[in-house]
């Protein structure tokens, strides 16, 4: 039972496995020709700068055209290494790898190699272990067994420390070059590899872009293959990482291209089952329908041929606007000339003019969909062409002109008659099958006059292309300018391979006089009149009795309280020369006069500017004129009550 079980966990792995290796798509994109020539270009303008970073990475894959070339570029070198404002340890480690690169005849000075034999203990970041690392070797130096094992313990304390993507991927690179005991490093892939984001289901990169992305696939890759472990990545994250770098292409510095390049050739370094591979349709997807014969190319990241030839390329071709399928199972078959090329002959499924799909499948392993187009051939079945009568009663006499050529008599049409055009497109190689084109176009032009005028010839039921015209209707088209025309007809559609213009006829055209007063034109340069600026008129005043009223019914309330204070008789007998009470009173009289005031000239901005103050004061001073009268009253109650009590 335990046998059964776990041969049947077993071949459901198996399965599985299939199932994704079956799945995986291929890309759809490669680093080509024209790419490599920027990148090349990139190199070649960074090994001519003034930069020591960009001089070394530039070194590493272009080479000075001659001694002179080189001369110049070593002792510049030179002199930017010393001008450089980088560690020490990091432009040391690029003025060795230039130098070597280069081969440079000038001599390292005595210090700058003291400080690269001489490794402080301990170091604090993975980067510079890899600095100093490489540094070493490329100097050749062999480093001291003892400093050796420092190193595997320094880098040990830095990752316990130091855990970023950043130091990660410098700890893959370091490890590789130091003994089997950074083993331990290989346990820090997989804490790398969780880390990668995911960006729309189609790309994997690292925080940090492309130098951290490249850095720790490329790092990783080399410790799993030093120490016999399996490949950090599945196929499914190694084509979504290539997405990734392919993107990212058009880098424009000699680092970016070059850490491009590195990562691009770790991807097709893996095994045949996980390295992606690019399907890419040859040309630009337009076959014609008599030799429809379909060309892919199928190769690494690089624009390489892969290192095993796939042997068992098919496609399922689907016609896209149906939906169906037009074959299930086409060969692609290698081209002798060239081990990249695979092509596919349609022409035993027959297709016909149309929008076509083609699922590619290469050894079960990968898949990648292409569309491509059918093109077709246009034919004139029939055109004619007449002249009669605006009235539509009268007949029209046409005369039939055979494709491609023009009518040798001159036609003759005045303003009081109408042209009128009918052609019939059809299929080439059918006798019966219409065709609908995108573009139908009449087109007259008097090389005299250099006019053209371009009108659209519209189908109609019966599937006729038809150009009607009246000419005394259009004259103001053709500006009212009688004379010579030649007429056109302008056929195209994108899914055809012989659009064309033919010249059908020409047409003497007689257009009437223009009856509408002459508008005398303004000389585009001429001085433009003078604009000048008009405000509103103000709006009339009310009268002045009106005025007058209104100011009247507002005085009122004032003249009745002054009315009832002399009936009744002002109480000031509360009234002290406390500072509360002068203050107060002061405010609120400058209140009434800052409204007054407000009324008269000032605006709300201004009045609220200056009434902020006013207030402030004024409230101050009520709250301690209250508070005073309330103790007042207060006292005066108590004393009234010990009285009443004696």
């Amino acid at each position: 039972m335990i046998k059964l079980a776990l041969s049947f966990s077993l071949a459901l792995l198996l399965n599985a496995t299939y199932i994704s290796c079956a799945t995986n798509n291929a890309v759809d994109s490669h680093l080509s020709s024209k790419d490599l020539q920027r990148l090349q270009k990139v190199f070649a303008d960074g090994i001519a700068s003034n930069d020591l970073q960009s001089i070394f990475y530039s070194s590493l894959n272009v080479e000075p055209t001659s001694d002179l070339e080189r001369t110049n570029v070593c002792q510049r070198l030179f002199k930017v290494h010393a001008a450089s404002k980088l560690k020490d340890y990091e432009k040391d480690y690029y003025l060795v790898g230039a130098a070597r690169t280069l081969k440079c005849p000038e001599k390292l000075p005595q210090e700058i190699l003291l400080n690269i034999y001489n490794i402080p203990m301990p170091i604090t970041s993975t980067q510079e272990i890899f600095y100093r690392l490489t540094a070493h070797k490329y100097l050749g130096v062999q480093i001291d067994e003892t400093i050796f094992k420092k190193l595997v313990k320094n880098l040990e304390g830095v990752l316990m420390k130091e855990d970023s993507l950043t130091s990660l991927g410098y700890a893959f690179n370091v490890a590789s070059e130091l003994s089997p005991e950074s083993e331990f490093v290989t346990e820090r892939i997989e804490d790398a590899m969780v880390q990668a984001d995911e960006v729309d289901g189609k790309m994997l990169q690292f925080e940090g872009g492309l130098s951290v992305t490249s850095l720790i696939i490329t790092g990783a890759f080399k410790i799993s293959s030093d120490f016999s472990k399996p490949p950090p990545v599945d196929a499914q994250q190694a084509y979504k990482f290539a997405n990734y770098f392919l993107s990212r292409r058009s880098v424009q510095t000699p680092k970016g291209a070059h850490i491009l390049i590195e990562a691009l050739k770790s991807l097709s370094s893996l095994t045949p089952q996980l390295a992606p591979i690019c399907i890419q349709l040859i040309g630009n997807g337009q076959l014609q329908a008599d030799s429809p014969r379909l060309a892919i190319a199928i190769v690494d990241l690089l624009g390489k041929p892969l290192k095993e030839s796939p042997l068992n390329i098919f496609g399922k071709v689907l016609l896209r606007k149906e939906g169906t399928t037009l074959a299930q199972k086409v060969q692609f078959a290698p081209k002798s000339s060239d081990k990249t090329t695979f092509i596919a002959d349609l022409s035993p499924y027959k297709p016909t003019r149309g929008l076509y799909a083609i699922e590619i499948d290469v050894n079960s392993k990968y898949s990648q969909k292409v569309n491509f187009k059918i093109l077709g051939k246009v034919k004139v079945q029939q055109l004619e062409l007449g002249i009669g009568e605006s009235d539509a009663s009268s007949s029209i006499k046409k005369q039939i002109v055979a494709y491609p050529k023009t009518l040798p008599e001159k036609l003759a049409a005045d303003h009081t008659q109408r042209v009128l055009l009918k052609v019939l497109l059809i299929e080439e190689g059918t006798t019966d099958k219409t065709i609908t084109v995108h573009q139908a176009f009449v087109r007259f032009y008097n090389k005299q006059e250099d006019l053209e005028v371009i009108y659209v010839a519209e189908q109609d039921s019966s599937k006729v292309y038809k150009f009607d015209m009246d000419v005394g209707a259009r004259a103001g088209d053709f500006k009212y300018k009688s004379g010579l025309y030649e007429m056109v007809l302008i056929v195209g559609d994108a899914s055809l391979s012989n659009s064309f213009e033919w010249h059908v006829a020409n047409l003497n055209l007689d257009f009437p006089h223009n009856v509408k007063a002459a508008i005398k034109k303004q000389p585009i340069r001429s001085v433009l009149p003078e604009i000048i600026h008009q405000f509103r008129a103000p709006e009339n005043r009310p009268p002045r009795l009106v005025s007058d009223i209104f100011t009247g019914l507002c005085l009122t309330p004032l003249v009745i309280l002054f009315i009832v204070w002399h009936k009744l008789g002002i109480n000031v007998s509360n009234f002290t020369l406390a500072p509360s009470t002068i203050g107060f009173h002061i405010g609120f009289g400058g209140i009434l006069v800052l409204f007054t005031v407000f009324w008269l000239k000032l605006n709300m901005f201004q009045t609220l500017r200056l009434l902020l103050p006013i207030a402030t004061f004024t409230f101050l001073c009520g709250n301690r004129l209250l508070r005073r009268l309330y103790g007042y009253r207060s006292a005066k109650a108590s004393n009234a009550g010990t009285l009443a009590t004696s």
